[in-house]
């Protein structure tokens, strides 16, 4: 699979990257054969970048990786964590104490001396124009504890803001057809200042694969059912912050885009790697099948002209209003 450049921290992700939220916790139930299972369908298929956190299942995705890669140490993945949100969301947690002891136990729970790339999992806004906040993590990578660090965010300002930071590797944003905005805003900064994008939610929660139906329920312990309304965290997490009738029906005439031999998964994932300046996209995966599926989108040919079009015309009409003034 193709690899890209991993923003200035000189390392490299292969274009579609596997995300491990669900390995953990808040989409049902996945058992650790399972899970293992996906990570070795990811693996076998060229995925060379795995991104969890430290909340997945309260450091369960974590010590899933750890298990599965200390089985395989012919691999080399690049593992990106995240951390912050075990604690209460204020600006004054995020201090170098607290940095070391996340760091302590994600190493502890990754089986590493040093993590390839943590993250800032989406911090409260004033956290990205704090200096302080940017030193503390520079004396992480000092300290040999990471080897560059990055920002997950909610909004295209929250990112502007990071990319503007020196020593910022990477930018985590949700970016897919029903997520747009960061085409325009984001993309081209991190170009200009070497910054890597991780685009995540690609699939808008699952939406853009053409699954569901406006019948489809989702279990209790999905954030699917218990976060639709931002109740648990940022609505924008969930269906990308698009409400559930209109996704559902933009996301069957989604699917009806998708050229022959690709799946609508697949045209999203597509759709995502050709973005300019995209690193790499994290798709979940419940099953083998659903990891081999999405590291192939890698494989096809990018998407004509006219799929595009159709693609960006949908978003307009259906999506862009409901999104692009929260994000």
């Amino acid at each position: 699979m193709e690899e890209r450049e991993f923003g200035r921290s000189g390392q490299h992700a292969s274009v579609v990257g596997l995300g491990t939220w669900q390995l953990g916790a808040d989409w049902g139930d996945v058992d650790d054969k399972e899970a293992l299972t996906v990570l070795e369908a990811a693996a076998e298929s060229g995925v060379t970048f795995f991104d969890t956190a430290d909340v997945y299942g309260d450091g369960r995705s974590e010590e899933t990786i750890a298990t599965f890669l200390s089985s395989r140490p012919d691999l080399h993945v690049l593992v990106a964590t995240k951390m912050g949100r075990r604690v209460e969301q204020i600006p004054e947690n995020y201090v170098l104490d607290n940095f070391r002891a996340w760091n302590d136990r994600s190493r502890r729970n990754l089986g590493v001396d040093r993590v390839d790339l943590v993250q800032l999992h989406c911090p409260p806004t004033p956290v990205y124009s704090s200096g302080e906040v940017f030193d503390a993590l520079d004396t992480l990578v000092e300290e040999e504890r990471v080897a560059a660090y990055g920002v997950s965010v909610e909004t295209c300002a929250e990112a502007l803001t990071a990319i503007a930071r020196p020593n910022v590797a990477s930018v985590q944003i949700i970016l897919n057809p029903f997520r747009m905005k960061p085409l325009r805003e984001v993309l081209p900064a991190a170009r200009a200042a070497g910054v890597g994008v991780i685009a995540r939610v690609p699939l808008a929660s699952g939406l853009l694969s053409g699954k569901y139906t406006k019948d489809t329920v989702f279990p209790e312990n999905d954030h699917r059912t218990y976060n639709r309304h931002g109740e648990a965290f940022d609505q924008g997490e969930t269906f990308s912050g698009v409400d559930w009738t209109t996704g559902v029906e933009a996301a069957a005439e989604f699917a009806a885009l998708a050229p022959e031999g690709y799946s609508p998964a697949q045209l999203a994932l597509r759709w995502i790697v050709q973005q300019p300046g995209v690193t790499t996209v994290i798709p979940g995966a419940r099953s083998a099948a659903q990891a081999r599926a999405n590291a192939a989108a890698a494989t096809l040919p990018d998407l004509p002209g006219s799929t595009l079009d159709a693609i960006q015309h949908l978003y307009t009409t259906r999506i862009k209003d409901q999104v692009e003034a929260r994000w």
